[in-house]
């Protein structure tokens, strides 16, 4: 998915942690039938370069928002997906104009639990990762991704879907996993998420044990004019396993704001 080619209106897609552009492969039809799908790698993840002063949110939000500019959209719909979602909140904030529409998948503005938000991770299995990652990057990696399909109907099938998706390109550099892993555990976008002006869909997946579908009444009362929706049957990755539903889903919403 390379630069804007067509006169289809631009989807940016923002992949998770530890995954790279190649994750989009095989979008349903109901959605490249519409846009033009323009895949980035965050940094340091899919060969895309990662620097030790790209050490904040707003740092990856910007690499984003230049990424998306080189491929030609200056203005676009933006889909984030799981730690993409945390990015592209932010590429909202930074520069609205630049966001027509936001689209959140399998994303939440804090990922670990507090005591006034519950339905996240225990900060100690995000932790576990970040210690695992020091001594074994790769089998840390593995560990993260099978926990993205628990819960999941053909969670094999889906498993091997991710990991080619991650073979297909470079390995993503162990400082940018490390960085990443650090926006899951410690951001926390609950406060400027009413803020963000761009309209916003958030989509669920019933079974998600990383991202709770509990999480969809907590948004309603953060972002009212927002929409949210669960997957059922989907884990962590519904526009994977769930493509149909999760497209429909996403067009609908679009038909709702007029785009």
């Amino acid at each position: 998915m390379s630069a804007l080619r067509s006169a289809k209106p631009p989807l940016v897609l923002v992949h998770g942690w530890g995954m790279n552009a190649g994750v989009w492969a095989g979008l349903p039809a109901a959605l490249t039938e519409r846009f033009e799908p323009l895949a980035l790698d965050l940094p340091g993840h899919g060969g895309a370069p990662f620097t030790a002063e790209q050490w904040s949110l707003d740092h990856w939000a910007r690499a984003c928002l230049e990424q998306a500019a080189a491929l030609g959209a200056e203005q676009a719909v933006w889909l984030g997906w799981s730690l993409g979602g945390l990015v592209a909140m932010q590429a909202a904030r930074l520069a609205p104009k630049r966001v027509r529409a936001l689209v959140l998948v399998a994303a939440t503005p804090r990922f670990t639990r507090a005591a006034d938000w519950q339905v996240a991770m225990p900060e100690a299995t995000l932790a576990a990762f970040h210690d695992g990652l020091l001594a074994d990057p790769a089998g840390t990696l593995e560990r993260f991704l099978a926990l993205q399909v628990r819960g999941q109907e053909d969670a094999r099938g889906l498993l091997r879907r991710l990991r080619a998706a991650l073979a297909a390109r470079p390995a993503p550099d162990p400082a940018a996993l490390g960085q990443g892993l650090l926006f899951l555990q410690e951001e926390d976008l609950r406060g400027p998420l009413p803020d963000i002006r761009p309209p916003a869909l958030w989509l669920f997946g019933e079974r998600d044990t990383l991202v709770p579908a509990a999480a969809a009444a907590r948004i309603a009362l953060l972002m009212p004019a927002a929409r949210a929706r669960v997957i059922a049957g989907a884990a962590h990755a519904p526009w994977l396993s769930h493509g149909e539903a999760a497209a429909g889903a996403l067009n609908t919403f679009l038909d709702e704001i007029g785009l």
